[in-house]
């Protein structure tokens, strides 16, 4: 196992790290490799294709409290009060466990601007010039976040499910006695015991959120005009379409630098509300 880790993962981030400090085409072979120092640091602070992507991923991060909101209440709502807890559970997982070129077929045809469902509907109600969803500059990005905010439902709402059915119902009971209602009992009960979830669902949801690529691939190829490309779209392009590999190895640098800190802000700021 750890020579697989070592080969997969340690030995790639480290030429990642290398190349990004040269100027190498990578059909050209090795012995093209040449040192650069930093300028393709200095090129990537130049570069507004990649801000205007980091920028995007800001945005995408959104999709993060989105669904944490969501899958909590959908979660406490079929705990609670639903019948075959198992069967809603499949259904809400069923769009993670999908196949994403699949899933984003389907919403290509969901939001056609002029055959789909969605627009038909609209139309149906009165709105006589919808938005054109995934093809509109402005609501294409918007339409991507729905779309993964759906798909991503499924998995978030299993473990908040398992961190209810963990908390002692002794607790739930012993408030009853004291005469406090269910907002009570949801705010100073429930979501600080499912802070550790949370808190796990926050981390690896963030971190998801700078990796989106097939989605993105698959339903908009980070069109129109750039609106939904991301970092990890950005570099893909970069690397295996233009073929400048070193200069794509700067921005996974760049992108690790900035998970990482990210990553460590989380765990600095945990201290404040997660309770174990």
């Amino acid at each position: 196992m750890l020579l697989g880790v070592t080969l997969l993962t340690i030995v790639p981030i480290l030429a990642s790290f290398a190349l990004s400090f040269t100027e190498w085409n990578f059909l050209l072979g090795f012995k093209q490799v040449k040192f650069v120092g930093l300028d393709n640091f200095e090129r990537l602070f130049a570069d507004e294709a990649f801000w205007k992507s980091l920028k995007n991923n800001i945005i995408f991060i959104l999709v993060v409290p989105i669904t944490l909101a969501a899958s909590l209440a959908l979660a406490i709502l079929i705990d609670r009060y639903v019948y075959f807890k198992d069967l809603f559970k499949v259904i809400y997982f069923m769009p993670y466990i999908s196949s994403v070129v699949a899933v984003a077929i389907v919403w290509q045809v969901l939001f056609h601007p002029s055959y789909g469902p969605v627009n038909n509907f609209l139309r149906s109600i009165g709105i006589a010039d919808p938005p054109k969803w995934i093809a509109d500059l402005h609501f294409a990005l918007p339409s991507v976040m729905m779309i993964m905010v759906w798909v991503s439902i499924g998995y978030n709402l299993i473990i908040y499910m398992a961190g209810l059915q963990s908390i002692p119902k002794d607790y739930y009971e012993a408030a009853e006695i004291d005469g406090a209602k269910s907002w009570h009992k949801f705010r100073f009960i429930t979501l600080p015991m499912l802070s550790p979830t949370t808190f796990f669902l926050m981390i690896t949801g963030i971190i998801g959120t700078f990796k989106v690529f097939d989605l993105i691939q698959v339903l908009t190829k980070g069109g129109p005009a750039g609106s939904t490309s991301v970092v990890v779209f950005h570099l893909y392009e970069t690397a295996f379409v233009n073929l400048k590999m070193s200069y794509a190895s700067t921005m996974a640098l760049f992108l690790f630098v900035a998970i990482f800190a990210v990553t460590l802000v989380q765990w600095w700021g945990q201290r404040k509300w997660v309770n174990y």
